[in-house]
């Protein structure tokens, strides 16, 4: 099968698609006006215009249009509904699916009726559409509710990348080693590092108020960079907590098992999420987690089980949660025990791999009939 990826090089998500579909014996010629974020194998073809920000959506229409005239691909695979999308249809190569992220329809819309119009038009004009997330799926029939059947394309993880991981051990007295709750996540607003900031003040200070020696032992250690970083160590600093608090910045997608390897609980407090593939990560290196009930990261966390769901931009919910975890070495052994398993029966990265074909084919079968 041969496939052309109209996508963003920008992502990791992006990356790792093509590569993945490479090494399942696809044909992939990656198609961007984005520089490629980070390597992709030797055989994907790589097809890079002119990075031209929005208009480039529009201005990239003649020479995608040529391209695809010279590849012949047996279909375009193009990833957002708001940029990518709006070059597929203009360029009307058929077929062609369109998977959407997270905030192509979450908040692209939202901004004008033509932001909601053009990608209404985007996702009728696809002879398929996919999302990562069962709830992103309701929320793109909710844009455009004259649409088929939505295909459920989850991103995995590779379980190869953590096999060498090793959850951390701890003990409940104060003479053991450092306990870290952390998250490896974009320093933007809608990733609620500011909440997860305030809930481990919280946790702090109910632990010195306990008179607990785990206080002097807590860490927060926070993976990623962005627009709100500098703002986040103003509040940390604010907050009390800048000592042990360790912002690392971003480090490349190859090393966040690595990074996992280093935190015994995972916390992502989100405002917005379309899937959770962090927590899946997560889960993969043998972590609980606490995740708002945002999105997509109920879908992928077990409460009770792999993790606890608790009330979006509440600090105080999550501190509760995070709480249990710190002070319950067994808690932590059982549930992240439990979160591999789940995560190894249903989102290994080999199994995400073969669904996307199967709906490149159902695509490819649909438009011939």
């Amino acid at each position: 099968m041969k496939v052309a990826l109209l996508a963003g090089g920008s992502s990791i998500h992006t990356i790792r698609w093509a590569n993945g579909l490479d090494e399942a014996g696809v044909e992939v010629h990656l198609i961007t006006q984005h520089p490629l974020l980070e390597p992709v194998g030797a055989s994907v073809h790589v097809h890079e215009f002119p990075a031209r920000g929005v208009p480039g959506y529009c201005t990239m229409v003649p020479g995608v249009r040529r391209l695809l005239r010279e590849i012949q691909p047996d279909l375009v695979n193009a990833h957002y509904a708001s940029g990518y999308g709006t070059t597929a249809r203009l360029v009307g190569y058929r077929p062609w699916l369109l998977s959407v992220w997270g905030s192509d329809v979450y908040d692209f819309p939202d901004k004008t009726p033509l932001h909601r119009w053009l990608v209404r038009q985007n996702l009728r004009a696809a002879d398929a559409v996919a999302s990562t997330s069962h709830c992103m799926a309701e929320r793109t029939r909710f844009l455009a509710r004259d649409l088929g059947e939505i295909a459920i394309t989850p991103f995995g993880v590779d379980r190869e990348a953590f096999l060498s991981v090793s959850p951390r051990k701890g003990d409940e007295s104060g003479e053991g080693q450092e306990v870290i709750v952390g998250t490896v996540k974009s320093m933007a607003p809608k990733y609620g590092i500011d909440t997860l900031l305030r809930a481990f003040a919280a946790v702090r200070e109910r632990l010195q108020s306990e008179g607990s020696a785990l206080a002097d032992r807590l860490r927060l250690r926070l993976v990623g960079d962005g627009p709100q970083a500098e703002e986040l160590q103003v509040l940390a600093k604010g907050l009390g907590i800048a000592a042990a608090t360790t912002f690392v910045g971003r480090v490349p997608h190859g090393e966040v098992p690595q990074e996992l390897e280093k935190l015994d609980v995972y916390v992502a407090l989100s405002r917005m999420e379309s899937f959770g593939v962090a927590i899946i990560e997560a889960g993969a290196a043998g972590l609980p987690v606490v995740v708002s009930d945002a999105g997509g990261l109920p879908e992928v966390t077990l409460e009770g089980k792999t993790g606890f769901v608790v009330p979006r931009e509440d600090p105080g919910a999550a501190a509760e949660a995070i709480l249990r975890l710190v002070q319950y070495p067994e808690l932590r052994t059982r549930m992240g025990a439990a979160a591999q398993t789940h995560v190894n029966q249903n989102y290994s990265w080999p199994a995400c791999i073969e669904t996307m074909q199967g709906v490149y084919k159902a695509t490819i079968e649909g438009y011939e009939r």
